[in-house]
């Protein structure tokens, strides 16, 4: 169990929100991470892993075109997957992995190419940054590597957003504090 579990279990749990998580390259080690952390259960909804190209549109709501013009490892599928995943188990959050652990290459795209996806509430909060973010990774290292990286990865990308979300949420009442100056 990481650091990074922790914090966002932590951080979610103040939040009263919840997580979803939709996953691919990485078949269930995100769920593990995020599910070794004691008090999980108070924010984590489940998981989805759609390792089978066919189940990111079945299960996860992934446009079929978009799967067969572009294959599985692609930024919008990314994308797709951590909407789907958060509407499919009714989260606040959604975040989802996608990529080419190897050996070899997949869908014309190389080893240790990674795409991770947050999805969240568009409003609500006080300077919510809200929606759904992309990124794309190039990762360097065997298939055990290449999987656990994109792990910290994607809660890493998950935490970046809710502390910045918990930054604006802090200026806004530091705000209302001093008179809105």
């Amino acid at each position: 169990m990481s650091s990074a579990a922790t914090e966002l279990v932590r951080l979610l749990t103040v939040r009263g929100e919840t997580l979803a998580v939709a996953e691919s390259l990485t078949g269930g080690l995100v769920a593990a991470e995020i599910t070794g952390v004691p008090g999980a259960s108070r924010v984590f909804r489940g998981s989805i892993t759609a390792y089978a190209t066919e189940l990111k549109h079945e299960l996860l709501g992934v446009d079929a075109t978009l799967l067969a013009q572009r294959g599985a490892v692609d930024p919008q599928v990314a994308g797709q997957m951590a909407a789907g995943v958060r509407k499919a188990l009714g989260a606040d959050w959604g975040i989802a992995t996608t990529g080419v652990a190897g050996p070899d290459p997949q869908d014309g795209q190389p080893v240790g190419t990674v795409f991770v996806a947050v999805d969240g509430p568009l409003t609500g909060r006080a300077g919510s940054a809200g929606g759904g973010k992309v990124e794309a990774l190039r990762l360097n290292g065997g298939r055990a590597e290449i999987r656990m990286e994109s792990v910290r990865s994607v809660l890493a990308v998950l935490l970046e957003r809710l502390a910045g979300e918990q930054t604006g949420n802090e200026r806004a009442q530091d705000t209302e504090r001093n008179g809105g100056f």
